[in-house]
């Protein structure tokens, strides 16, 4: 237990490179972390490079891990299930893929053109941007394992719920016809070396910071204000835990915004440390995730107006019930 906790706290938590951060900003900058600018500066140079560091090293891992099931493949092991079944493991595949909801978007009409369920499909695409590995990760290291991995099953169950209901309802007819139009070449896979799998890998991790390094940037100065600049009860008067709204006006707010996880994480994590429910700031951080306005533009293109309202409807009102039953019962995984 000692070796897990000591293994937690410092691959995870990074508890040196806190220390070396904060080393950096009392004896290099002169200022001290307790007050407003050596907290921000503190906040700020620590968590960007614990989330870089992090985020490469998974995305690496789990890049590599995906070389193996490119998507002609995918769509294969996909295509041999049906129902329940299929929905969980497209939204199981969708937790190893890291990325944004614009980037889910093309796989989808991919796997739609193949010839997939539209269920399994929106399972896919609901779970993809919510739930992945490297966020997981994150979530860990930034609050603890009890809350990351009860934010996996909840999002793992939006997804697989979604997806079902769209395929019992038998929307098919509100996805545009160019997409189930597209061909879909069949082609064979060549079996990639060692090398070859590693330098994807490498080639993955740069395309995916270079998609998320601005937010991340942005998120963390945000965080940092909130944590060290905006007084704790300004944040409860609005946000707190015993306001019935909270939830509700959290999912709102993210919904305009666009950001990747990774960059909202951060937000997340200064809203709770203020005092904030933790089903409030999940909520917020789903919402923009799963609901940008960007992505829902993007995804006008392929689908109906109904479909694209009862998708956005679903995946609202589930983040709803998640962000509710957190705040009731998140103070048992705290």
């Amino acid at each position: 237990m000692f070796i897990f906790e000591w293994l937690n706290n410092q691959l995870l938590r990074m508890e040196w490179l806190y220390n070396l951060v904060k080393l950096l900003v009392e004896k290099v900058f002169g200022l001290s972390i307790q007050d407003r600018l050596g907290g921000s500066i503190h906040f700020y140079i620590y968590d960007v490079i614990k989330i870089f560091i992090l985020l490469s090293v998974l995305i690496f891992t789990i890049s590599y891990i995906q070389s193996f099931f490119p998507p002609e493949r995918t769509r294969k092991i996909l295509g041999r299930y049906k129902g329940v079944s299929a929905n969980i493991l497209g939204a199981l595949l969708g937790t190893v893929t890291p990325f944004c909801s614009c980037s889910s978007i093309p796989l989808f009409i991919g796997f739609t053109s193949a010839g997939l369920p539209i269920g399994v499909t929106f399972s896919f695409l609901i779970s993809s941007p919510l739930v992945d590995l490297a966020s997981v990760i994150l979530l860990a290291s930034i609050f603890n394992w009890k809350i990351a991995i009860a934010y996996v099953v909840v999002g793992i169950v939006l997804a697989v719920i979604g997806g079902t209901i769209i395929s019992k309802a038998k929307l098919e007819k509100y996805v545009e016809s160019f997409v189930f139009g597209n061909k879909v070449l069949e082609v064979d896979q060549e079996e990639l070396t060692t090398g070859e799998r590693m330098e994807y890998a490498r080639d993955q991790v740069l395309e995916i910071i270079k998609k998320v390094w601005l937010y991340i940037l942005i998120g963390v100065g945000i965080g940092a204000a909130i944590h060290n600049w905006i007084p704790e009860n300004i944040i409860s008067a609005v946000l707190g835990q015993d306001k019935w709204y909270s939830v509700l006006l959290a999912t709102l707010v993210g919904v305009p915004m666009y950001a990747d996880i990774f960059g909202t994480l951060p937000i997340a994590e200064a809203l709770v440390l203020k005092g904030v429910g933790i089903g409030t700031a999940l909520s917020f951080m789903m919402a923009v995730t799963a609901l940008s306005l960007p992505s829902m533009i993007l995804l006008k293109k392929v689908v109906k107006l109904r479909l694209l309202a009862i998708f956005a409807g679903i995946v609202t009102l589930g983040i709803l019930i998640i962000g509710y039953f957190f705040n009731a019962f998140g103070y048992l995984l705290m």
